[in-house]
């Protein structure tokens, strides 16, 4: 990796960080046909494109029962994992459902009350890695949430990754069907003769995914548009620089395209976390993948010349993940906004919200930290607001409802409240 201060980055080098996408615009044309075929000709064209794009000849599209039992059939040691991750999962977002509410305002008996969707679609990612902890994140908040049917997609295989059919049981998942990329969630938000057609469609993926969720997107709901993994680490002296180096190689094992930033206003820092992020990358098995994500033009080793200028760099990009490894990592937090999930201190590397603290791995990238947060229960339910209001409290209401209807132009709006209080009425 190279170090670079930050005051001395040109304009394209800049851009280069915060204008990071998902590389979506060029497959967009080729997702639209594949979703058409899938949304007119159902199981066939699902059938089709798994011979096409995996090389499968897929059988039943249902593998419900296969994760059943595969649940059984793997290891001791992998299904306690499993299970300890998602029972933490699970507490964590039991805390996040909402409780309906009725007040009461002068009268006016206003309140929320809070149901979960009906069906859902979880995709849960394959190809060059298998990614059980997906299906646990997406599933496990629906379920929580209440959601009747849970269904997940993922790529067919021969054989399908058994430890992610496994953890796609313990989550609780209602259906499981193998069928991956654009055609998946195609399938998810049209249904075919196999797939129940969902009102949500959620979960990561490769650039097909996310152009698909994006084409879906209006007919049915999406969680967010995501790209490549992204990590950040805000460090000052009192940083490990091996501690530092591991969280940076651990994002890029994702994806060539990942983009891994350490910010530090500590010049023999930051050189002493480059040496190590190169001199880790070439001890892991995708030591390619690894290389490739830590020179791209989004990945770096950055010198600011003041703990505050690292932080106002950091709150610019709105990393996917933030881990702030400082002497005082709350005062740093507090200045921060703009983060899918942070983690504070040496010993919460973002590996443990990857995978088993709790918290959800769903999160947005490219910069949308500034608008949205990541996966949650909430992702998984709608709202309605209830009113009951007494004859005084209209009638106090009257003036101020028939002068702003009628200021509208809208008399049977301003109508409707004053006949309420008429001889006829």
């Amino acid at each position: 990796m190279n170090v670079t201060t930050i005051a001395d980055l040109s304009p394209s080098e800049r851009s280069a960080f915060f204008e990071r996408d998902a590389g979506i615009d060029a497959v967009r044309g080729d997702v639209r046909d594949i979703i058409d075929r899938v949304r007119t000709e159902g199981d066939v064209a699902v059938r089709q494109f798994s011979r096409e794009f995996d090389g499968v000849e897929v059988g039943n599209i249902d593998v419900t029962d296969q994760a059943e039992r595969a649940y059984t059939e793997i290891d001791t040691e992998t299904r306690a994992a499993i299970e300890h991750a998602a029972a933490n999962i699970r507490e964590f977002h039991e805390r996040q459902r909402p409780a309906d509410w009725r007040e009461s305002f002068d009268g006016r008996e206003l309140g929320r009350r809070y149901r979960p969707l009906e069906r859902v679609g979880v995709y849960a990612p394959g190809g060059t890695a298998a990614y059980p902890s997906s299906a646990l994140m997406g599933v496990i908040p629906a379920k929580v949430a209440g959601v009747e049917h849970v269904a997940v997609a993922t790529p067919p295989a021969e054989p399908i990754n058994p430890v992610t059919l496994a953890a796609i049981h313990v989550a609780g998942a209602d259906a499981v069907y193998q069928v991956g990329g654009a055609q998946a969630i195609g399938a998810l938000a049209y249904g075919t003769e196999t797939v129940t057609a969902a009102q949500k469609v959620v979960g990561p993926g490769n650039k097909w995914v996310t152009a698909a969720k994006a084409a879906v997107r209006g007919d049915v709901e999406i969680d967010f548009l995501a790209g490549p993994s992204e990590g950040l680490v805000l460090a000052d002296e009192t940083a490990d620089a091996t501690t530092v180096a591991s969280d940076l190689v651990a994002q890029a094992e994702h994806d060539p395209n990942s983009s891994v930033v350490a910010v530090t206003d500590d010049a023999s820092l930051a050189a002493e976390i480059a040496t190590e992020a190169d001199r880790q990358a070439g001890e892991r098995d995708r030591s390619e993948t690894i290389r490739a994500a830590l020179t791209n033009d989004a990945s770096g080793v950055l010198l600011a010349r003041s703990m505050s200028e690292a932080v106002l760099f950091a709150e610019e990009y709105a990393a996917e993940h933030l881990s702030i490894q400082a002497a005082d990592d709350e005062a740093l937090l507090d200045r921060i906004d703009s983060a899918g999930s942070v983690f504070l201190g040496p010993f919460t590397p973002i590996a443990a919200g990857d995978y088993a603290s709790g918290t959800n791995h769903v999160l947005p990238t490219n910069g949308g930290a500034k608008r949205f947060g990541g996966l949650s229960v909430d992702t998984f339910m709608r709202s309605t607001t209830v009113q009951r209001l007494s004859e005084d409290a209209l009638a106090e209401l009257t003036e101020t409802i028939t002068t702003l209807a009628e200021a509208e132009g809208l008399d049977a709006h301003a109508e409707s409240v004053r006949v309420r209080f008429s001889d006829e009425s």
